[in-house]
């Protein structure tokens, strides 16, 4: 029997699996296909998983935010590692043996993530660049605007690289993370979009939902969204970026991250 994977948990988060070595069905939790979701007890993890048929091609939006769903609802039990989306273990025995390989590892993530959480930032900010349209030159001028828009473009990089450093600092400074995660690109409108992921306690989830009311109130140059509180995707990846990753199983974001279901909460929205 095939085994398609969600995420790791403890055991201990489980009770119904105190006294079963077996899997043991998840209540009221459907997975990917509409399959029952059950927890795959592992020495003190527990591996939450549903039965998979290899003929059957998954539907990457529809499957993703199934994935992401169950994810999150074993999130409120427990501090979990979730696996990329569409992985799949062949057999009992396949996943019992990436599991006792990677034993001590998992454990020891878990240990770094119990009782945080990720909070997730958008924001919007006007380029620092304005676009100008590059004309056509004569032939013989071709090569000197050539090299002069490469210095033009390699400066108007610049200035946007200061920029999104300059907001990430400034969102850095006002939420004071435990760890972060940013990233940075420029849309068709010529705007920048940082997406910002941030590491917290999940006991100060509240804190940080007020924080972020006052500090999109005070950008008022820029257009903010705040999700969460998500399970720590982002610093699952960041973990498991270690020599052997080819030994382990693929835990990390789920390839259908943008398809996430509605967040615990959710404040605010883009302009």
């Amino acid at each position: 029997m095939a085994w398609y994977a969600y995420c790791i948990g403890e055991k201990q988060a489980f009770p119904e699996l105190a006294r079963h070595r077996k899997p043991v069905p998840m209540e009221s939790v459907v997975g990917v296909s509409g399959n029952q979701v059950f927890l795959y007890p592992a020495s003190d993890l527990a591996i939450v998983v549903s039965e998979h048929n290899p003929q059957e091609t998954l539907n990457q939006q529809k499957a993703g935010v199934d994935h992401a769903r169950v994810i999150a609802d074993c999130f409120q039990h427990s501090t979990v590692l979730p696996f990329r989306f569409g992985t799949i273990f062949n057999d009992d025995e396949s996943l019992r043996k990436s599991i006792r390989s990677n034993q001590r590892q998992f454990l020891g993530n878990i240990d770094k993530l119990r009782g945080k959480t990720e909070m997730h930032l958008k924001i919007l900010v006007d380029d620092c660049c304005s676009k100008e349209l590059l004309h056509h030159a004569p032939t013989e001028n071709v090569g000197r605007e050539y090299l002069s828009n490469l210095r033009e473009n390699a400066s108007r990089q610049r200035e946007r690289q200061t920029r999104a450093r300059a907001v990430a600092f400034q969102m850095h400074r006002l939420f004071m993370p435990l760890d972060e995660e940013v990233s940075c690109r420029l849309t068709e409108s010529g705007k920048m979009v940082l997406d910002i992921a941030h590491l917290i306690e999940r006991k100060h989830v509240e804190r940080y939902q007020n924080k972020y009311a006052t500090t999109s109130a005070m950008m008022r140059d820029c257009a903010m969204q705040l999700s969460g509180p998500w399970p720590p995707y982002h610093f699952v990846h960041r973990l498991t970026r270690a020599p052997h990753t080819h030994a382990q199983p693929a835990v990390a974001p789920p390839a259908a991250a943008a398809a996430k279901p509605a967040p615990v909460a959710t404040v605010g929205a883009l302009a």
